[in-house]
């Protein structure tokens, strides 16, 4: 069997090499109808209610320094060919040789953490994810804090409601008896699949280099690229779509960078969500509510940066935060490289200036000026796993009451994620003053024509995106608990 070109990955201690394999065929469909796993569940085929929850392993580091990165994420609407080079574990996978429970399992059980069950694989997975992440390479005490706990299990949606106990499970992980799993023999045969060239596996195609990406792209322009699939994957599984070839960006060395050079902070395109957030709040500590409520954590897991961005939908959330920075994309061909402006990528609704042999690259981010101010707002109609009505970012200079530099960035309220130019003109050069802002929010309000939809009416989204201008100004004159999640106990009792 030619190894370039059947699927391989690690499961159940095993090396599965899989052959003609539709580009199309999800991991869910591979586990529940090929292997005849029916713990993974299907909820809603679509990443939002974290049924199908799986974790995968794989190897990050440096030659020689490499551990075992375990991620979260949904297996409804990831393509089976994206496991390659990975380690898959699932619900069944969990008990030790003798059948005990794993101590996410046994939490669950002593906290009356299920209820319907439906969905109790998938948060069983996610919190297995969470205590590989945090409990396991534990060599003392360790405690996992309710806000953790909230965030790890945002992606999965409990039909009974019943996120107490299961939160009080998730917690209590570090008080039961510590299960490690050895790395090492998975690490070793991780380690013997490896691939030095890309994967052909005919309909699918997933390089290792950006030379061999961008051969492949020229090659075949009309292959659908797809990342982390997570809005892809709605495509097959909700509107019935098939591709003749698939492109996969994600197993490329050189997009999966984070680095800072020149000021300048590099996100290669196929930077997980996760890791490319972390990446911001290392320099923007306060953006941490922000990204964390970008999807669920199985998205931020699977999806990336360059992913959202060239999806461009209106409401995507990481674009209005990188416009207000100032970010600016990279696109490489056979033909070249250029670089443009994050927002001047978008001609219209989903539609951009990519041409048909060009990939996204890297995108790159201006670190923080010492005067400035950044903030970013997003209003939906749930707190957690939720798509936004509107969006909006800020970034805002003040030097001796005069505002230096701004930048607005906006969603929601136009067919593309948009700078809000008009306003930050308005802003620009003027006194930071209360009278400069009040002008400014006018002219927001008039600068995008917003639509009505089932998120929310256009009047709506124009009063609350002048509202978000007016809190970013309170914040900046020391107003305090102006939003939920910088209330304490102690001043709701106030």
């Amino acid at each position: 069997m030619n190894d370039d070109t059947s699927i391989r990955f690690l499961h159940r201690g095993r090396v599965v090499r899989l052959r003609d394999v539709s580009p199309t065929r999800t991991v869910l469909d591979w586990l529940r109808e090929d292997q005849r796993l029916t713990g993974t569940k299907e909820g809603c085929g679509e990443g939002d209610c974290g049924a199908c929850t799986v974790v995968l392993g794989e190897l990050e580091g440096k030659p020689g320094h490499e551990r075992l990165r375990f991620r979260a994420i949904n297996s409804c609407i990831r393509l089976l060919s994206s496991l390659d080079g990975c380690a898959l574990w699932t619900v069944e996978d969990l008990q030790d040789a003798q059948g005990g429970l794993h101590p996410v399992q046994q939490a669950l059980v002593e906290h009356h953490g299920s209820q319907c069950g439906f969905c109790t694989p998938g948060f069983v997975m996610s919190m297995f994810a969470l205590y590989q992440q945090r409990v396991a390479p534990c060599s003392g005490p360790c405690r996992i804090e309710r806000q953790e706990a909230q965030e790890a299990l945002s992606g999965n949606l409990c039909r009974c409601t019943g996120y107490r106990p299961i939160l009080e499970a998730t917690q209590k992980l570090p008080e039961y008896p510590r299960r490690v799993l050895d790395e090492a023999p998975v690490a070793e045969a991780l380690h013997s699949i490896r691939r030095e060239r890309g994967l052909d596996a005919g309909r699918a195609l997933r390089p290792r280099t950006l030379d061999e990406l961008l051969q492949w792209r020229a090659r075949h322009p009309e292959a659908q690229v797809i990342a982390g699939c997570t809005d892809v994957g709605l495509w097959v599984t909700k509107q019935h779509r098939d591709f003749e070839r698939t492109l996969d960006v994600t197993g490329v060395r050189e997009l999966q960078q984070v680095q800072v050079e020149g000021g300048t902070l590099r996100l290669g395109a196929a930077v997980r969500l996760s890791d490319a957030f972390a990446a911001l709040e290392a320099h923007w500590p306060q953006l941490h509510t922000f990204a964390a409520r970008f999807a669920g954590v199985p998205v931020r897991e699977s999806g990336t940066l360059g992913g959202n961005i060239v999806n461009g939908s209106p409401i995507g959330d990481s674009m209005p935060l990188l416009i207000a920075l100032g970010a600016r994309v990279e696109l490489a061909s056979v033909r070249g490289r250029r670089e443009l402006a994050l927002e001047a990528i978008y001609t219209g609704y989903r539609r951009n200036v990519l041409a048909p042999d060009e990939v996204l690259t890297e995108v790159r981010v201006p670190l923080p000026r010492p005067a400035s101010r950044v903030a970013a707002y997003k209003l939906s109609k749930r707190f957690d796993d939720d798509i936004s009505a509107v969006c909006l970012a800020i970034d805002v200079e003040v030097c001796d009451g005069t505002v230096h530099h701004v930048g607005i960035g906006v969603g929601g309220m136009a067919p593309t994620p948009r700078r809000a130019e008009r306003t930050e003109e308005a802003l620009r050069g003027a006194s930071w003053t209360e009278a400069s802002v009040r002008r400014a929010i006018d002219v927001l309000r008039q600068e995008f024509s917003p639509i009505d939809d089932l998120r929310a009416s256009a009047a709506y989204r124009r009063e609350a995106a002048g509202n978000l201008l007016w809190r970013y100004w309170l914040e900046t004159q020391g107003w305090q608990h102006l939003r939920l999640d910088s209330l304490a106990p102690e001043a709701l009792d106030a």
